[in-house]
């Protein structure tokens, strides 16, 4: 049993929830959508031609995180009573994976983190991400952490060695399985940018914990980098969420170099990563899919998680401090950055590892493949 909630996590599931798929003569799958997010899940649940055989349709308007944790809690427990699978894996950091994870230990299930290990220390920041994963990973049974990183912060809590294993991120599997069909834009705006002469900035902000003044200095200092260079055009997809949209609209609104559009399908997020010249960003996917492309990206949060793209020198923390960001923006754009050699974020092969890994110790079978490291 596969649950999902939100884009990212229907993103970086689908490699997983096909591979099993390709053995159902050993397994039977089945997938679950909380509904915690509706439009921009279904969106991604349609590239990859994935259709849940549950949906809890758990959205509400202005819902709160109680409101999620009920009809997560509720309605995984329902599906569960209904399924009894031996196995519940959940992906990522949301509340789904959370409350899923509980759901499962509850119904003692064994519980499968994917993209386990991740950590900022901060448990505000991100809010309330941090915590989220903290708690999946307390009652989890298999850790698929991304990164070696991220498998030795599990070692250091006292997982046992024996349940980590380093796949690799699945979301380069799905980049690269988009990036080698990949069309042209649907998104008009978007579509424009890459067809003109100026160079793409990316701009994408919507964490909690910058709301309010922190958002509002980025916006600031994304409107001063577009003053200040005329051969650019940044590109924002504006999230939905009314304390991202209104500033945005604001502050950004109006400008004949930047361009707010609504967000993204992930094919044209891939087009986008792939052309851009600079990525902003405080999104954690993001500081993971760009380096797959060379993308340089400078993230607007003051902690990451993902502090192995800061080392491989993919990425760089920039918080919110208007100055600084502009500062290396326009660094960057001149030139100041090195391309990576290497991604740290894997091979594109990480949904098999997870599933050749579970269905070995479901099945008995034996596993056709190694751990990444």
């Amino acid at each position: 049993m596969a649950v999902v909630g939100t884009r990212p996590e229907a993103i970086k599931m689908a490699s997983v929830v096909e591979e099993i798929r390709t053995r159902a003569d050993e397994a039977e799958l089945r997938l679950v959508l909380t509904g915690q997010h509706t439009t921009l899940v279904d969106q991604a649940l349609e590239t990859f031609q994935l259709v849940p055989d549950y949906d809890l349709d758990i959205m509400r308007e202005d819902q709160s995180l109680y409101d999620v944790a009920h009809g997560c809690l509720d309605g995984l427990h329902r599906v569960v009573q209904d399924f009894s699978p031996h196995a519940l894996l959940v992906q990522g950091d949301t509340a789904t994976v959370c409350f899923g994870a509980l759901v499962g230990y509850f119904d003692q299930v064994l519980v499968g983190h994917v993209e386990a290990g991740l950590r900022s220390h901060d448990k505000w920041a991100p809010f309330p991400e941090e915590v989220f994963r903290r708690v999946a990973d307390v009652v989890s049974d298999w850790y698929f952490a991304p990164t070696t990183g991220a498998a030795s912060r599990l070692r250091a809590e006292g997982v046992q060695s024996e349940r980590i294993h380093v796949t690799g991120n699945t979301v380069v599997d799905a980049l690269l399985r988009v990036a080698e069909d990949i069309g042209e834009p649907k998104d008009p705006v978007l579509r424009e940018a890459l067809a003109g002469n100026h160079r793409l900035v990316l701009l994408t902000a919507h964490r909690r914990e910058s709301f309010g003044t922190p958002l509002a200095e980025v916006f600031a200092a994304v409107r001063q980098l577009a003053d200040a260079r005329d051969d650019l055009v940044v590109v924002y997809p504006v999230h939905p969420n009314r304390s991202v949209r209104e500033p945005a609209t604001e502050l950004l609104s109006g400008h004949p170099r930047i361009r707010l559009t609504s967000p993204f399908t992930y094919p044209d997020l891939v087009a986008a990563l792939m052309g851009s010249t600079l990525v902003l960003t405080d999104s954690g996917g993001i500081q993971e899919e760009a380096p797959t492309f060379g993308t340089p990206v400078l993230v607007l949060r003051e902690v990451t998680e993902r502090p192995e793209g800061i080392s491989a020198g993919v990425a760089e923390l920039v918080g919110t401090n208007g100055e600084r960001i502009l500062e290396r923006a326009l660094a960057v754009m001149d030139g100041d950055w090195t391309a990576p050699i290497t991604n740290p974020y894997g091979d594109g092969r990480a949904g098999g590892r997870i599933a050749d890994i579970l269905l070995a110790d479901l099945t008995g079978v034996p596993r056709t493949t190694e751990d990444l490291a």
